[in-house]
């Protein structure tokens, strides 16, 4: 493929490739960037097919040129970035035993440092420096961890591609070494037995599937490890976990909308895993134990919004599950997390979130109290059973997070920490609103927004509207200092909360998805004519923005409202959905379906998918400014996706506007490991964002 000026967008060539799938003829110009060989290159990225990579470096080169007039505006913004932050900033110690943990970083270090302490007050003890594992690797990502029971060795994944294929290694932290035994490909969940020597862990296939659960003997080769258990299912994933007691190992079976648990004593971790209840299309389920029973958290016995249920252990028919908490349709059981003498439960309700503290003794309870609805309530869980101590997380658009301890039993409330921005914050110089707005089938939609208090809004004003809208997966009005570099330049910071996440309850989610998916789309459009409406922007002034699935939601909506925005940013975006969905040898393709529907099989859900797939429906229309994001080794959406679609918005879409493509050649899904790193990637955004709103010499 010839060099392409930097100065000028790059062509791809056109290679048209033919498909008839239920009568339907399609033709896909691009499809020979998909690598015949990904698997390879995922993992590998240097792999990669030439002729790919030079496109790929082209486009990178046409951004880089691009965005080269506003490095000083980029380098500025990453000392802004960067100053909000508090290099050395740690966690609040978690008990467990004679220990407590905790995790920290160090000034000017990239990369996570996992420690411990002694309970009582004591030296640290750094268990993990991410740093150090870091050095000299392009990429680095500490995937999960977790300590034995004894407190003897630490368990950790490392993902050192981007590809989300984990290598599992175990440290003495007696001793301070790693033993010889190195267990890879992994997912990276790991649940400790009770005897501190064997753990069990979940290992993947070639296509990044979740598929088998082994057990592991310390000091033993990682050939001689025992198969627990196999999911024959390529549509469903494994996890495996410990229960808040450490009597059990739980594994879990699931796609998006269906579960299976299995369980066995964490006395026996090479037992034959016993099945709780059989996998039931659309039935959700997750575990855990009290006493002689199982607490079950589900959607079982249309309680769509979930309930909780008790039952003995041992039993293996969903007869025997007695109500604990009843269903309440609109109330939406998130999770739940067990304690000796507590059950503690994670509720949303029109977006706004609460927890919930019920006595197991005696089944009284009470709630939190949140007033503001405009903030995000989390859940810590802790490492201890026998405890009164419940720890959570505040945070909204304008504050930031409080971590808090709980007593559960007096109802006393300890601030624990507050976080800090060492550039200086007023969460006093800032409002944040909620919206409804109103979609084309009449539907209450619910809108979080955030500006400066000094801001006037009007037709001229900025405005982000970010969306995600799948999988169930709520966003809520968290606090991200990351956004206060747009809101005080002036822009408006909205968040849709469209069909597709559970915002309002599972029915959201159920009508935002399958032959409902264009809901998702229908719901932002009325979210972003809503907030011209109300006078924070006007037409034409918008930003969309969403990454995975949410960037599936930013092309769709480009299709069919493109003079709504100025400018759009899709972050690794989902916008190749037939074809992905037609590829069953692709990674999530499978476990997808319950979600999108099965093209291949069912040709309504074809029809369905073909209306709304950004790639399918680019056309001769004026299209915003449009930053687009990859990474090669990216396992959930693959570089492809992104690349096919800038080539088909530049030779069929016809936009006026810039239209970028910048690749992560050695990163995937979650971008770069580093957490300086990935400050760069939101500035190289924002940049991208100020240039199109004609901002970027406002002083910086």
């Amino acid at each position: 493929m010839a060099t392409t000026p930097p100065s000028h967008p790059p062509m791809a060539m056109r290679q048209p490739v033919t498909d008839t799938r239920h009568g339907v003829t399609r033709t896909d110009p691009y499809a020979w960037l998909r690598d015949p060989n990904w698997r390879e290159a995922m993992v590998e990225p240097e792999r990669l097919d030439p002729a790919i990579r030079d496109y790929l470096e082209a486009e990178n080169a046409y951004a880089d040129s691009v965005m080269a007039p506003l490095e000083s505006l980029r380098e500025s913004l990453v000392r802004e970035l960067r100053g909000r932050i508090r290099e050395d900033d740690s966690s609040v110690p978690s008990p467990d035993g004679p220990w407590a943990y905790y995790s920290r970083y160090r000034e000017g270090g990239q990369h996570v440092l996992l420690c411990r302490r002694p309970r009582d007050g004591g030296d640290e003890q750094i268990l993990l420096d991410g740093d150090a594992e870091a050095e000299g690797a392009d990429y680095f990502q500490l995937g999960g961890a977790a300590h034995s029971p004894d407190h003897r060795h630490l368990v950790f994944a490392e993902d050192r591609a981007g590809a989300e294929s984990f290598s599992l290694r175990i440290r003495d932290l007696d001793e301070g070494r790693d033993l010889a035994e190195v267990i890879q490909p992994a997912r990276g969940d790991i649940a400790w037995a009770n005897d501190g020597r064997t753990f069990l862990y979940t290992v993947i296939d070639d296509e990044h599937r979740p598929r088998w659960i082994y057990a592991h003997e310390l000091g033993t080769p990682a050939a001689a490890d025992v198969c627990v258990y196999t999911e024959e299912d390529a549509g469903f994933f494994l996890g495996v976990d410990r229960t808040e007691s450490g009597r059990f190992l739980v594994i879990d079976s699931h796609d998006h909308t269906t579960s299976e648990v299995r369980w066995l004593p964490a006395e026996s971790p090479t037992a034959e895993p016993r099945l709780i209840a059989a996998r039931e299309r659309g039935i959700e389920y997750s575990v855990s134990d009290h006493g002689d029973d199982w607490l079950i958290h589900t959607n079982a016995g249309e309680a769509e919004d979930f309930m909780i249920a008790r039952a003995p252990i041992g039993a293996t028919d969903r007869r025997d599950w007695t109500p604990v908490v009843t269903h309440q349709a609109g109330r939406l059981i998130e999770g739940m997390r067990v304690y000796a003498d507590w059950l503690v439960r994670q509720e949303l309700e029109d977006a706004e979130s609460r927890l919930v503290i019920r006595a197991l003794g005696t089944g009284e309870e009470h709630t939190i109290d949140q007033p503001d609805p405009c903030v995000e309530v989390g859940l810590i869980g802790g490492l201890e059973y026998h405890t009164d101590q419940l720890r959570f997380v505040v945070s909204g658009f304008a504050q930031p997070a409080q971590v808090f301890d709980y007593d559960m039993r007096t109802g006393q409330r300890v601030l624990r920490k507050t976080q800090t921005v060492p550039s200086g914050h007023d969460p006093e110089a800032y409002v944040s609103r909620r919206l409804m707005a109103t979609a084309p089938d009449g539907e209450r939609v619910p809108v979080s927004l955030f500006h400066r208090r000094d801001l006037v809004p009007d037709a001229r004003t900025p405005l982000l509207l970010y969306g995600y809208g799948a999988y169930g997966i709520s966003d809520l009005p968290g606090f991200s200092p990351n956004r206060l570099s747009l809101v005080d330049r002036g822009f408006v910071y909205a968040i849709a909360h469209v069909r597709g996440g559970k915002e309002r309850g599972y029915r959201w989610y159920r009508q935002g998805r399958l032959s409902d998916k264009n809901h998702t789309f229908s719901d932002y459009i009325a979210c972003a004519q809503a907030l011209i409406e109300a006078g924070y922007t006007g037409t034409g002034q918008i930003a969309a923005h969403g990454g995975s699935a949410g960037g599936m939601l930013v092309g769709a909506v480009l299709n069919q409202q493109p003079t709504l925005f100025r400018a759009a940013i899709a972050d690794v975006p989902f916008v190749d959905v037939l074809n992905t969905m037609l590829d069953p040898d692709l990674p999530l393709t499978p476990p997808e379906w319950p979600e999108w529907g099965n093209p291949i099989e069912d040709a309504r859900a074809y029809a369905d998918i073909a209306g709304y797939s950004p790639y399918d429906n680019v056309a001769s229309r004026d299209y915003p400014h449009l930053l687009v994001t990859a990474g090669v080794s990216d396992p959930r959406v693959t570089y492809w996706e992104p690349a096919k679609w800038v080539a088909r918005l530049r030779s069929e879409g016809q936009p006026s506007s810039t239209v970028l493509l910048h690749t992560n050649m050695s990163a995937g899904h979650g971008g770069p490991g580093g957490r300086f790193q990935f400050l760069e990637e939101v500035a190289y955004r924002y940049a991208f964002l100020l240039w199109a709103y004609g901002l970027a010499s406002a002083d910086h």
